[in-house]
């Protein structure tokens, strides 16, 4: 008896759904872990200051806004009607100079709308170089 029969040999099965489960597992961990460089940013090179400062200062003028809303044009008070008014007073201030910066020293406390009368006057004058005053805080 021959229980052998003439078969062929079963060929070797590869099974790949296990070998595609590895595969997107790696790819999702180097999309994941990989930083992306920004090529498309500008190369700029900044200027260089010296750090002493200019012979000449232009005219300034100096404005201070009190908590209270009241103003001063170079330590001398004024009283405020309307931007108009305060317009004419930096005019006064600047004699005629358009170049003058006016130099905005407001109180930590005052209104936002006292500023705002400042900067409105400014524009109103033609006044148009305008820098605000801070002081560091000494730790």
């Amino acid at each position: 008896m021959n229980f052998r029969k003439n078969r062929r040999p079963d060929e070797p099965e590869i099974n790949l759904v296990p070998f595609i489960d590895i595969l997107l597992v790696i790819i999702i961990f180097l999309v994941i872990t990989t930083t992306y460089a920004r090529f498309t940013e500008l190369q700029i090179s900044l200027p260089v200051a010296d750090a002493n400062r200019p012979d000449e200062r232009p005219a300034q003028i100096q404005v201070a806004v009190a908590a209270d809303g009241r103003y001063a044009i170079n330590n001398q008070r004024i009283n405020y009607q309307d931007p108009a008014s305060l317009a004419a007073e930096l005019l006064a201030a600047a004699k005629n100079n358009a170049e003058a910066i006016i130099v905005i020293n407001a109180d930590a406390s005052a209104s936002h709308q006292s500023v705002v009368n400042v900067l409105e006057a400014a524009r109103i004058a033609g006044l148009v170089r305008i820098t605000f005053a801070t002081q560091s805080n000494a730790k």
